[in-house]
């Protein structure tokens, strides 16, 4: 052993100190599922920014510096409540909001969002089997960012929820793709402490319905 570590330890050192930046600093994540389409699609590599949130101790949840609170529109990976699994959704309530759901429109502290056709085609860039599924991309105003959501007719969801006030602390999260997000309407509200960092903008993206191959239009695409 006394071998091995002066013959490597340039290099356990490097990857020690890469996987600990990775920890606390900026990592990226391979998004599986389509719960954020149209915004963030299966196969996007995503760039988290770790740090903004606070800088934590790395491979833990605790933090040295508070850093800013998640904001209403920002999109973040954190640690679902239910079983740890790390999820990408959108913040859309913050502490102190009264939060609902009515007939899938989103109502925040009694304001309701604002509805229109989506200006370009997100559509065109999903799956095939997202696509077979008639989804409708709406643009989402007056709710934190504006931003695209999807909803999928022919599949059943939770449309209706609340009105809730977010608890002291805790964040309520939905996926863009509403009805196809296991999100804070199925596993309650999210800690503070389990948000790991904010979603940047995808690195790149690799698409499962052609060999993975890369989708070049998607290359360093900004999720703001």
């Amino acid at each position: 052993m006394a071998k091995i570590w002066r013959e490597y330890r340039g290099t356990l050192l490097l990857f020690a100190l890469l996987f600990a930046f990775r920890s606390a600093w900026a990592d990226w994540v391979t998004v599986p599922t389509g719960s954020m389409n149209p915004t963030i699609i299966e196969g996007d590599r995503v760039l988290v920014d770790k740090h903004g949130y606070g800088l934590r101790v790395p491979f833990t949840l605790v933090h040295l510096t508070a850093g800013a609170d998640p904001k209403r529109g920002e999109i973040v990976v954190f640690d679902s409540p239910r079983d740890g699994t790390s999820l990408v959704k959108r913040v859309v309530a913050v502490p102190g909001d009264v939060v609902a759901l009515e007939g899938e429109a989103l109502v925040v502290n009694g304001q309701r969002a604002r509805y229109r056709e989506a200006a370009d085609d997100p559509v065109h860039g999903l799956l095939g089997t997202t696509q077979a599924q008639d989804p409708l991309p709406l643009r989402e105003e007056g709710s934190g960012r504006d931003h695209d959501i999807l909803l999928l007719p022919e599949r059943l969801s939770r449309g209706r929820y609340g009105p809730l006030r977010v608890p002291a602390g805790m964040y309520f999260m939905l996926g863009d793709n509403r009805d196809n997000s296991a999100d804070s309407r199925y596993f309650g509200f999210v800690p503070r402490r389990n948000i790991v960092g904010r979603a940047t903008r995808v690195v790149a993206s690799f698409n499962p319905e052609r060999y993975y191959l890369p989708r070049t239009d998607r290359l360093l695409l900004p999720l703001e």
